[in-house]
């Protein structure tokens, strides 16, 4: 059986330290990331089985980084365990929005991390929290909409647009989409993550196109979102 990868990320050493002492060296392949760029480039590189990332940290927090890799087509299978400081409301609701797979809090106790990350570990094969739904979406860059086109499927961190129209990565846009039967509007922020352009398919399963992430999503169309996607067959495990 191949051995499982986990990374691990925090800028505290001792923190590291106590997490890789949880594991046991002939089960797993541990490796450590200092700030949520490091993470992401590593999660790149290394495609890690399993990511461990506290919330607060330099150069990219960690729910940017947990959003990126949720984002990311090639990536957002991996289960992210987001770690933070104590029970604060406002930083649980940072982590959920993110698109984290589960929180753990510190200080950290042993019988939760092993449990919670075993959950993760022990699955052979996890399907993306990803809906495969066509919906009319209108869009803009900034915060103009003026365009109009249709989703391929969404997700409560993003969606992939069906759009000859392909803008820059990291270009701001605005959305605006209704979703099930009571037509209920969302209405956010978002980014491009990634294109699937005609030249240059990176998914060519996918129809060209944009991966988007979204921004600045309020807590009552967070819920709305996950609903939707729960009631339509997905199971969620933020």
């Amino acid at each position: 059986m191949a051995r499982k990868k986990i990374l691990l990320v925090d800028d505290v050493e001792l923190f590291l330290v106590l997490e890789k002492s949880f594991f046991r060296r002939d089960e797993y392949d541990v490796l450590m990331a200092r700030n949520g760029a490091e993470a992401l480039a590593m999660t790149r590189e290394q495609m890690p089985d399993l990511v461990l990332m506290d919330l607060h940290m330099p150069e990219m927090s960690g729910d940017e980084c947990c959003r990126r890799i949720k984002s990311d087509p090639h990536l957002s299978a991996i289960p992210v365990i987001m770690v933070t400081q104590g029970g604060r409301e406002e930083d649980l609701e940072t982590c959920h929005r993110a698109g984290c797979d589960a929180i753990l809090l510190k200080p950290v106790n042993r019988r939760d991390f092993i449990t919670t990350t075993k959950r993760f570990l022990e699955l052979e094969a996890r399907a993306a929290p990803r809906l495969s739904v066509r919906l009319r979406v209108h869009y803009g860059i900034g915060n103009q909409v003026l365009l109009q086109n249709y989703s391929v499927n969404l997700s409560i961190g993003g969606m992939f647009l069906e759009t000859d129209v392909i803008l820059p990565v990291d270009t701001p846009c605005t959305l605006e989409f209704f979703l099930g039967p009571q037509e209920e509007c969302i209405t956010c922020q978002a980014r491009v993550a990634w294109a699937n352009a005609p030249e240059d398919l990176k998914k060519p399963e996918l129809p060209v196109g944009m991966g988007l992430q979204f921004h600045n999503v309020s807590l009552d169309q967070f819920h709305t979102l996950r609903k939707f996607i729960e009631e339509q067959g997905i199971s969620a495990d933020w």
